[in-house]
């Protein structure tokens, strides 16, 4: 059980009950039927909310209106810069989603296991774990000795299908469901406020020498950019890789955290995300919103 200090910190950090799944198909009415430009009072009336109600749950959630949000992302006014090839997400970039002052991404302090431990499957790691809610549904987070190892989601009843996709992926390692020692790691990675330079989170990345190069690249996309894994292929060096590199991409254990959600297909496509293309857009959404916010509240 939760005791109270660790529920009071689930409630700072995420809006409460079903918020999430309303969020959820809000944002995919939007991404379907952008063209169309939905009003507020038709998404209120498909999810069953009423009007007000629906504002002020996404206000809170996003920083923004429902019909500002729509504006950030579909982008009803980008007709000629999609028409001239530009892909979408570079076009929402071109109209302004991210600012001249940038909110600041998590600042991420990183090592690699070394290529024994990983062949080893985890032998003579332990992993402690626990499920916490997050903007984007429940956060399935592991982590070691060393730091931050795992972070996944789930929707409602698919926490032990994610728990058993993770431990597959180093099953010698010893498993401990912990609140206690993961909550901490819910609470910096959700908070905006607590990404600081100063106090960076610390991350260990348990893949494939290939893997982590990939992985690291990931990193130094900022918030509110995205790159095509044929870039990122380049980046590492191995310019015909782009496949493996979306392979990569996909096996990342640290989704997020390691920003995977902004890496595109060549022609700017989202293509897939192993925690669902609806959680990508999510992601990709929160994120213009914190570059919305008003200056004062950016770091």
């Amino acid at each position: 059980m939760m005791n109270a200090e660790l529920a009071i910190l689930e409630r700072d950090i995420t809006p409460v009950g079903s918020d999430y799944e309303v969020v959820r198909r809000v944002i995919e009415k939007i991404s379907l039927d952008y063209r169309e430009q939905p009003s507020l009072e038709a998404l209120a009336a498909e999810l069953g909310e009423t009007t007000t109600g629906l504002q002020k749950l996404f206000t809170r959630w996003a920083g923004l209106s429902p019909k500002a949000f729509l504006q950030a992302i579909t982008l009803d006014h980008a007709r000629r810069l999609l028409d001239s090839g530009m892909p979408l997400l570079e076009t929402a970039l071109e109209l302004g989603m991210s600012g001249p002052g940038r909110l600041h991404d998590l600042f991420v302090t990183h090592e690699a296991i070394s290529p024994g431990e990983y062949k080893a499957r985890g032998a003579g790691l332990t992993i402690r774990y626990g499920y916490h809610l997050s903007p984007f549904g429940h956060a399935l987070i592991m982590v070691t000795d060393r730091g931050l190892a795992g972070l996944a989601f789930a929707d409602p009843g698919e926490e032990q299908a994610a728990f058993e996709d993770m431990s597959a992926r180093w099953p010698n390692a010893a498993y401990v469901e912990d609140m206690s020692a993961t909550a901490s790691y819910a609470a910096r990675i959700f908070d905006p406020a607590r990404w600081r330079a100063e106090e960076p989170l610390r991350v260990v990345l348990i893949g494939t020498d290939f893997q982590v190069r990939v992985w690291q690249a990931l990193l130094k996309i900022p918030i509110g950019r995205a790159r095509a894994y044929s870039d990122i292929a380049a980046e590492i060096g191995c310019p015909a890789a782009s496949r493996a590199v979306g392979a990569a991409v996909g096996a990342n254990p640290l989704s997020f955290v390691v920003p995977c959600h902004r890496a595109l297909g060549k022609s700017g496509a989202l293509t897939g995300y192993h925690w669902g293309l609806t959680r990508k857009r999510a992601m990709l959404g929160w994120e213009a919103a914190q570059l919305q916010r008003p200056a004062e509240v950016r770091l």
